[in-house]
């Protein structure tokens, strides 16, 4: 899949993939906790690991793992690369 391509939901990308943030669609604190991770439009993306129970899913940004719940990953719209 390419960049002229639709982006999709963060929380819909498969474990080992890489993706490009197209944009994020939260509000209020949280929007500005993900912003304060690195997770901005344009910064690569990598989903590493989910948890047994399928939710949080952890992610690579910027050399550091963070884990986020599949709601909030659903408000952030990426492009796989």
């Amino acid at each position: 899949m390419n960049q002229t391509n639709n982006p999709v939901s963060l929380a819909d990308i498969c474990i080992g993939t890489t993706c490009k943030i197209s944009s994020v669609d939260l509000d209020g604190l949280l929007k500005r906790r993900v912003l304060d991770l690195g997770i901005l439009p344009g910064t690569s993306v990598e989903c590493i690991r989910r948890s047994p129970a399928g939710d949080p899913v952890a992610y690579r940004v910027r050399g550091t793992t963070i884990a986020l719940r599949s709601h909030d990953a659903r408000q952030i719209r990426v492009h796989p690369i």
